[in-house]
C-alpha cells in the first residue's frame, strides 16, 4: 500500500521540488497540496494522508500552529530555514526535517526514516506534543494564540487577553469581548506569555495592563477588579508578586 503524502508550502516552487524528488520512489504517492495552513487543516481532514511535508514559517497559520489544532496528526517531515538551534530542537524530539535548500539526497534520507516509522508504528503523536512543548525557535513565536473552536479557527492577540483560568487540563482564556477553552497546562502558558502576564493564583493569569485596581475581598485577602469588569483571586504570593512587579 502506497504511503499517502500531502505537500504544504506555501511557496508553489518549493512544492514542485518535492514532487520531483518524491515521485522517483514508488512506496509513495502525493494526494494533494496546500499552500496555507488553513487549506492544508482542510485537506488532512479530507484526504487522511500517512505523511506531511511541512513548510514552517507561512502566512495566515504557521506549521507549529497547524499542527497544535490537530488531534491526531500524520507523520511530518518539516522544511524550515531555520538555524542550527532550532535544528537540534527538532533533533531532540525525534522529528525529521528538511534544511533549505536540501539536495536530493537528503530528501531520499527523510523518505527511508519515514519508512521506517511507519514499519515501527511510532506515535507520532506523542513527537508532536513534546516538540510543541518547546517550539524550535522562541525569539520567532508569534505573539498569538490560535484556538479550534468547532468548525473556526480563532487567533487571539495577547494583547487582546485579559486573563486566563485554570480548569482541569485546561484553561480559560478571557478576553473583554469572548472566551476560549484550550487544551495546555497554566505553566506552558507562562512560559508563553510576555512578561505583561503575571501569576497573581494557581489559578489566574492576569494581563496587567488590563489591572483597574487592587481591593480588599476579606480579612488579608485581596482581588483584582480588572477593566473588562472580571474579578480575579490573588493569593499571598500574587499579592507580593504585583507589589514588586508594579511598584505598589
Amino acid at each position: 500500500m502506497k504511503i499517502k503524502t500531502l505537500l504544504i508550502d506555501d511557496e508553489a516552487l518549493a512544492r514542485t521540488l518535492v514532487q520531483n524528488f518524491i515521485k522517483v520512489d514508488p512506496d509513495f504517492e502525493v494526494v494533494g497540496e496546500a499552500g496555507d495552513g488553513f487549506e492544508a487543516m482542510k485537506k488532512i481532514t479530507e484526504l487522511q494522508p500517512d505523511l506531511i511535508f511541512l513548510d514552517i514559517q507561512m502566512p495566515k497559520l504557521t506549521g507549529l500552529e497547524l499542527l497544535e489544532l490537530l488531534p491526531n496528526p500524520p507523520i511530518v517531515v518539516f522544511s524550515t530555514a531555520y538555524d542550527q538551534y532550532a535544528i537540534e530542537a527538532f533533533e531532540k524530539n525525534a522529528v525529521d526535517y528538511l534544511l533549505k535548500p536540501f539536495s536530493r539526497d537528503r530528501f531520499q534520507k527523510a523518505l527511508q526514516k519515514v519508512k521506517e516509522k511507519i514499519e515501527a508504528k511510532v506515535d507520532t503523536k506523542e513527537e508532536i506534543k513534546n516538540l510543541l512543548a518547546t517550539p524550535p525557535h522562541p525569539d520567532k513565536a508569534l505573539d498569538r494564540i490560535v484556538i479550534k473552536d468547532g468548525a473556526k479557527i480563532e487567533m487571539v492577540p495577547f494583547q487582546d487577553i485579559t486573563h486566563l483560568e485554570t480548569y482541569g487540563d485546561y484553561v480559560w482564556i478571557y478576553t473583554e469581548k469572548a472566551k476560549f477553552l484550550k487544551q495546555k497546562t497554566m505553566k506552558e502558558f507562562e512560559e508563553l506569555l510576555p512578561s505583561t502576564f503575571l501569576r497573581v493564583h494557581r489559578s489566574f493569569l492576569v494581563n496587567v495592563a488590563f489591572i483597574q485596581k487592587l481591593e480588599l475581598y476579606e480579612k488579608s485577602s485581596y482581588q483584582l477588579l480588572l477593566k473588562s469588569g472580571a474579578k480575579v483571586s490573588v493569593s499571598k504570593n500574587g499579592y507580593k508578586e504585583l507589589k514588586e512587579t508594579l511598584g505598589w
